[in-house]
This record gives structure tokens, C-alpha cells and sequence, in this order.
């Protein structure tokens, strides 16, 4: 490109929030209720780098309304919101391979009852929520990814530069290259959801976790499928463990909830992995095609057709693995910092929580004349808040998960909940996460290698086919964004040590090891990422980071 290329512009607001998921947008939506009931004219945008509000979020979903109802009391009146399946029907199984065994009788505290809660698609509540925000005033700019933070000269952090475009993929400015701008602040909130590229990157810039253990994950994988009436029933939500990830080489469940969408029957069926596994041979994509072939899940299955796909990183390391929440310019909000409640699979409510409150800090700060210092009265929030306490009260079930297995865990940890729940402690104290989910792969050497069966079109699929009905699409001639820092490292390592498991963790077919001997290479097909960052968690030896392709990149997730 000539030296003539425009200089970046800047534009400046009282508050900058960099995602547009459910943490962001609740942010956003309670700021500006906050603005206009004082009649304050204060400007919030909030960036997406998905093409529009919604595409790239998944999740299960049934909804705790909880934050919901504290940020707009009147969501169950209004005709366009999209959550209108209430459960009804709660079950949870214990799966063997042919059969099941009912858990319901079992003493669950009531925390894990999801009578009250809501199923449905959590895009399509993001896409109302974005409609409700920009009713308030609240600008909202989709296809805008935030590639670079930026800091004033003290080091506070200032905003973010996001919309870079036209750079080839050999790294070179194209004669459509835009510079992008940067989005100034006088608070930044990130709300990049599980493993954000900027938010590594604050964490590590402003240590924020040297008081807290290691940040724990899941992969969530997930379909949607069209199903006819006779086989639907309204309002049933199911979750189990134990088969087909049973041992302790490799935990996880399963899930399945029957929502209408537009008044259509739907059935969302998904497999959560933990990526503490331990055997590299593991496949999570494979574990949730065996899972649909179990008797207690084909049977809400067979007679209808899958719609969409996807995958998603989940934080599951709970109370023990939140950093420090507050930093010199903004703060993290939602999922980003991690307060999915893992024994009740949920972490919505806790992520819109999280927003309101950082927004709440933030427009109070403005009102003291404030700007661009540390909310410690933001962390102080969350941890005075009912969040602290629906993470407190199941501290220690994902230890116990990662020490003994699924089953055994929770039978450990279920009397631990009931006394949080009545005495507020528990007969344990706080458990910690030794390590990272990275360092627990054990070499391929030491373990068995895994047969999956091959999918049989109807109820399983093949890994590409599937990653179609996520509807990704990366522009071709752009950097790869999916970095390998030591490539030789990633041979003698990845893939001599612990034989490739890239190309069984990845849920899209992202990555292979392709040739022999001298010609061995290790190919990064980023055309197919659907963005769910398990390769930045998951390799042994840390060396692939996750970066932002340019903005509108990635899936497409229809209702999701």
C-alpha cells in the first residue's frame, strides 16, 4: 500500500464496551436507564465482531431470569422478546451405555431446580437485548473487531482500535486497506465472553490473576434441531453424565431442551467436555455424536432434521479462578472473567449481572467527575452481590469433578452445596485448581488410543458436514489469525509428544498434520474456525493464541 494511507481516526465516549453479547449489552442497556433517568446525555457504543448482534454467541440455553427481570422487569409482556418457553419438565439421568438411571429423587439443594427458568436461543435474546439498547440510544457497531487495546501514556488503558481491514494474507496492506479507528473511553468494560484475545491481554498486563487459581474450561458443543410435535414436549429440560466421557481420563454431560421459536418446535442437544481430559486421543466432537445415539436422547431426535451447529469455550473454574475484576480505565464484565455456575450449566444471568454492575460503577464514577482510574467499588459489587453467593455455594464441584470424576464428585460435593446453601459453609474447605487445563494432557505414549464409530448421516455427522451449519465464512486473502508462536515446538511436541490432539480438540476441522517425515506439516485450515478458542486453552504447550480475524468473520449462528 502507498505512504499515503489515511491516518486512523478516533471517536470518543463516555463508556466503550467491547462485546455484544449478554454481559455487554445489559451493560449497555443499564447505562443508558441510568443516563436518561437523570436526563443525561451520555454516549455508549458497544462492539461486535460477529457480522450482526448474535452470530457468534451459542450457548444451551435455560435461562435463570434473575438479571433479567431485575434489568427489564416487563421482558415477559413484551411480544418481541423471544423467550417463551418456561420449563416445565426437569429431569436429570445418570447414563449408562444402553440404559439410564432417573436422578430426580435424589436431595439436589434448590439451586439446581430449573422450574422458573426459560429455554430458548440466547442469539435471538442478544438480538432483542441489541434491539432494547438501541431504543435507550445505545450505539452498537457489528462487524467491528477490537484487534488492539489502546493506553495513554501512564498506562491506562484508553479504548480499543477495532474495524482493521485489507491486509493480505502474506501480511502486506491491500489497496482497500482501512487502518481502523480507535474507540476512546473514558471507561472501557470487556465483555469478549470466554477467553477473549483482549483480555488476555489485559490480565497479563495488569497481573490480574496473581490472586486467584487457574482459569478452568469446558468445550460446549451444540445442534439444534426442527423436530415435529409428536416428539416434542414443551417445556422438558434434561441433563445427564456418566456415558460416553465416564472416566477419569475425560468428564463432562449432556443436555437437552425442548423450546418453540417463532412458535416452531425446537430441541437443542448438546455435550459439555471438560478440557482437563487427560487422554490426547480424546475427540470431544466424536463423545457428542455417541451421545445422540443413546436411547434416551435419539428418542427426542429421530423423525427430525438438524438445523445448526456449534462450539463454544465455557469458564468453568468458578469462584476460586475470578481474577481481579478492575483495572486502570475499565473493567471485565461477563464471561470473560468467568462466572458460569457449573453445576447448574448457567451462566447467563450471572454475565448480565456482572454488566449491570460494571455499569452502575461506571456511571457513578461520572458522576464524581471520574474518569479513567481503577472501580475497585466494581469488584467490591460483585463480591457484595448475589453472584459472589450462587458461585460461593458450589465452590468446590469442579475440583471434586477434576479429582474424582463426574459421579463420584458430586456425590462429594452435593452435601458440601446443601450446607453452603442452609449454613453458608461447608463441611470442605475451599478447594483449588492445581493447574491449567494445558498442562493436564498426558503424553500419547501413556495412553489408549480411542476407536469412534463412523457417523451415519442420520443422527451423526462428519465434522465438516456439520461445521456448514454453522455458517462460518473468513474472508481468503487475510492473515491467518490463529498464531503458532514456535512451530518447531508445535512438531516435537504437539504432535511427537502427544500425537496431534489439535486435530481431535478442535470442533471444525481446523487444524491437521498432513505428509510424512521430512514433508510433515502442520495445516491451519482458519477458513473453517467457528471461534471457540479451545486450541488457545487446550495446547499442552500454549503455543497457538487466538487473534481476532477481520470483522463479520467466523459463524453465523441462526438460533443458537
Amino acid at each position: 500500500m502507498a505512504d499515503d494511507a489515511p491516518q486512523r481516526e478516533s471517536m470518543e465516549y463516555d463508556l466503550v464496551i467491547v462485546g455484544g453479547g449478554p454481559a455487554g449489552l445489559s451493560a449497555a442497556i443499564r447505562f443508558k436507564q441510568l443516563a436518561n433517568e437523570k436526563g443525561e446525555d451520555l454516549s455508549v457504543v458497544v462492539l461486535e465482531k460477529g457480522g450482526e448482534i448474535g452470530a457468534h454467541i451459542l450457548s444451551g440455553i435455560v435461562l435463570d431470569p434473575k438479571a433479567l427481570d431485575e434489568l427489564l422487569p416487563d421482558w415477559r409482556n413484551n411480544s418481541d422478546c423471544p423467550l417463551k418457553t418456561e420449563v416445565k419438565i426437569d429431569r436429570y439421568k445418570l447414563l449408562g451405555e444402553n440404559g439410564s438411571a432417573e436422578l430426580g429423587w435424589l436431595p439436589f439443594p434448590p439451586l439446581m431446580s430449573n422450574h422458573g427458568c426459560y429455554a430458548g436461543s440466547l442469539a435471538n435474546v442478544c438480538r432483542w437485548l441489541g434491539r432494547e439498547a438501541e431504543a435507550l440510544g445505545v450505539e452498537i457497531y457489528p462487524g467491528f473487531a477490537a484487534s488492539e487495546v489502546v493506553y495513554d501514556a501512564e498506562g491506562v488503558v484508553r479504548g480499543v482500535v477495532a474495524g482493521v481491514m485489507g491486509i493480505g494474507a502474506d501480511g502486506q496492506k491491500k489497496a482497500d486497506y482501512e487502518p481502523g479507528m480507535e474507540l476512546l473511553g473514558k471507561y472501557v468494560l470487556f465483555a469478549e465472553g470466554a477467553r477473549g484475545s483482549l483480555t488476555k491481554q489485559i490480565m497479563n498486563q495488569f497481573n490480574l490473576q496473581a490472586d486467584c487459581d487457574p482459569q478452568k474450561f469446558g468445550i460446549g458443543l451444540k445442534e439444534v434441531w426442527s423436530v415435529p410435535e409428536e416428539i416434542f414436549v414443551d417445556g422438558l429440560v434434561q441433563h445427564s453424565f456418566g456415558w460416553p466421557v465416564r472416566d477419569k481420563d475425560g468428564n463432562g454431560g449432556g443436555f437437552l431442551y425442548h423450546f418453540r421459536d417463532n412458535g416452531e418446535p425446537f430441541v437443542s442437544v448438546g455435550y459439555v467436555v471438560h478440557l482437563n481430559y487427560k487422554n490426547p486421543y480424546l475427540a470431544p466432537y466424536q463423545e457428542f455424536q455417541r451421545y445422540k445415539h443413546h436411547p434416551d436422547i435419539r428418542r427426542y431426535l429421530e423423525g427430525g432434521k438438524r438445523v445448526a451447529y456449534g462450539a463454544r469455550a465455557i469458564t468453568s473454574g468458578g469462584l476460586q479462578s475470578i481474577p481481579k475484576l478492575s483495572f486502570p480505565g475499565g473493567a471485565l464484565i461477563g464471561c470473560c472473567a468467568g462466572f458460569v455456575n457449573l453445576p447448574r450449566i448457567k451462566g447467563t444471568h450471572n454475565a448480565m449481572k456482572t454488566g449491570m454492575l460494571g455499569a452502575e460503577s461506571v456511571f457513578a464514577a461520572l458522576q464524581a467527575g471520574r474518569s479513567g482510574d481503577e472501580m475497585t467499588e466494581y469488584d467490591d459489587a460483585m463480591h457484595s452481590s448475589w453472584v459472589q453467593k450462587d458461585l460461593s455455594t458450589v465452590r468446590n464441584m469442579k475440583p471434586l469433578m477434576s479429582r474424582f470424576g463426574t459421579l463420584i464428585g458430586a456425590m462429594i460435593g452435593v452435601p458440601d452445596m446443601w450446607l453452603r446453601s442452609l449454613m453458608g459453609f461447608g463441611f470442605l474447605p475451599t478447594l483449588k485448581h492445581g493447574k491449567t487445563d494445558a498442562a493436564s494432557l498426558k503424553p500419547a505414549k501413556d495412553c489408549k488410543k480411542i476407536a469412534y464409530p463412523k457417523p451415519d448421516g442420520v443422527l451423526s455427522f462428519d465434522k465438516l458436514t456439520n461445521v456448514s451449519f454453522t455458517n462460518t465464512y473468513h474472508g481468503e486473502d487475510q492473515p491467518v489469525h490463529l498464531i503458532v508462536k514456535d512451530m518447531a515446538l508445535q512438531k516435537s511436541s504437539e504432535h511427537d509428544v502427544y500425537d496431534g490432539p489439535s486435530a481431535r480438540y478442535c470442533p471444525a476441522g481446523v487444524y491437521e498434520w498432513i505428509g510424512e517425515g521430512a514433508d510433515l506439516k502442520f495445516q491451519i485450515n482458519a477458513q473453517n474456525c467457528i471461534h471457540c478458542k479451545t486450541c488457545d486453552i487446550k495446547d499442552p504447550n500454549q503455543n497457538i493464541n487466538w487473534t481476532v480475524p477481520e470483522g463479520g468473520g467466523g459463524p453465523a449462528y441462526p438460533n443458537m
